[in-house]
């Protein structure tokens, strides 16, 4: 069998039809945005499709519950299970609850908090959460044991015909929504569900887009795949983008992304904190990690994407308040404006006043200052944190502490050392 006819077996567009069908009465059909500043940024047209404005503020619901909607009495029976870093489980809480089924999720035990109280409140009275495991792929494994054991039906966060088919509405709605020929459409990936739905639509009826996923760099586990030639699991990930965190993407979204996507790119998660941040402060948009990760691409396709039409799907707005002094942090740490030292300040009276007053810079800030030793401080290193307005600052700041006799280990640039202070 040839990749395109497996492709064709898995979803067609008549699938995705018959789902935005089902589903139009039950998600939102969420706006497609022109958005004026970063359109003048990249010197193109930027819309933004706004899936954080979802009912439960991500695509999710849309393939969680076409999927519960096509299943039988008897695949009900004894509920439903699945696993989730947090927006597929609310898709299947929300479901859970309009349709009256029992259901089991499992998310991993570093899921944010918000996410968490999400779920119980879509799920109140039919959704017990079990908190498993530090990953995505532990919760996974979990919740597959439960299914066996209590005979509940499984439902797939990704690799799912009927959920490939519910994300794909995504795309219907796009494509009716905008009145200008499409050339870009760019979306997450996780385990592929999302950009699988997308481009099975697109490659339908509009095969001249060409359709990006988007991974965070600390998770390309689809990328890694498509070095590979099959689904391969990484071996260590970076939960941080925790919506797109993945380790084993699906063999059903590997065949259809590797036939249909134009590329995929992975992005720093310092680059998708900056973006974060950029689109609550300049947009007014709250925008999940995973959710960001599409406009955090434009940069890097800045050069192929002038005079074109680009549709970024902001695909979930589930960030949790509590975050955000570490998405500063990282944002600020990717831009080159903060900077950590350990500095051995000479045993004079008045040093640490010459470092306040000669080392930085007029502009610098302190953001962290702690000895590194709990008895006789005056006299032991210290880790310093400082942050600069340019960084282009940073050069002279290093020259500074060398001339004025500091000697320090720039933490930045020590990556054992940093995991282990920072």
């Amino acid at each position: 069998m040839n990749q395109i006819t497996s492709i064709r077996k898995w979803v067609q567009i008549e699938d995705i039809l018959v789902a935005h069908h089902e589903l139009k009465d039950i998600v939102s059909h969420t706006p497609l945005q022109k958005n004026e500043r970063l359109s003048a940024r990249y010197q193109c047209n930027v819309f933004l499709k706004r899936e954080d404005l979802q009912h439960v503020r991500s695509f999710k619901l849309r393939g969680a519950y076409y999927k519960m909607k096509t299943l039988t009495s008897l695949e009900t029976k004894n509920g439903v299970v699945c696993a989730s870093a947090g927006n597929h489980a609310q898709g299947v809480a929300f479901a859970c609850q309009q349709m009256g089924v029992s259901g089991k999720v499992y998310m991993p035990a570093t899921t944010p908090r918000q996410k968490v109280g999400q779920v119980k409140m879509f799920g109140k009275g039919f959704v017990e959460i079990i908190l498993a495991g530090d990953t995505f792929d532990d919760a996974f494994a979990e919740a597959e044991r439960c299914a066996e054991e209590e005979k509940r039906t499984f439902i797939h966060p990704f690799d799912d015909e009927m959920v490939i088919a519910g994300q794909g509405t995504i795309a219907v709605e796009i494509l009716n929504d905008c009145e200008e020929p499409i050339d870009f459409v760019l979306g997450g990936i996780g385990g592929g569900g999302l950009m699988s739905g997308v481009s099975s639509y697109f490659n339908a009826k509009s095969p001249s887009t060409k359709c990006i996923g988007v991974e965070p760099e600390g998770a390309a586990s689809m990328s890694y795949s498509f070095e590979q030639g099959k689904p391969t699991g990484l071996e260590h990930i970076d939960t941080f983008v925790d919506g797109a965190a993945v380790k084993y993407v699906g063999a059903k979204t590997f065949d259809i992304c590797k036939e249909l996507l134009s590329g995929i790119i992975s992005v720093p998660e310092g680059k998708v904190c900056t973006t974060i941040l950029e689109l609550y402060n300049e947009h007014a948009i709250v925008a999940e990690p995973a959710g960001a990760l599409s406009v955090a691409a434009l940069d890097f396709y800045k050069e192929q994407i002038k005079g074109k039409n680009i549709v970024c799907i902001i695909s979930g707005g589930n960030n949790d308040i509590e975050r955000m002094q570490e998405i500063k942090e990282k944002s600020m740490l990717y831009e080159g404006l903060l900077h950590y030292f350990i500095v051995n300040f000479p045993q004079r009276a008045g040093a640490l006043r010459e470092f306040l007053d000669e080392v930085l810079g007029p502009e610098d800030d302190i953001a962290r200052f702690e000895y590194t030793k709990k008895n006789n401080k005056e006299d032991g290193p210290a880790l310093v944190g400082i942050e600069l307005k340019h960084k282009e600052d940073h050069d002279q700041l290093i020259n500074r502490m060398t001339k004025k006799g500091f000697p320090f280990v720039d933490v930045n640039n020590d990556t054992r050392l940093f995991n282990l202070l920072i």
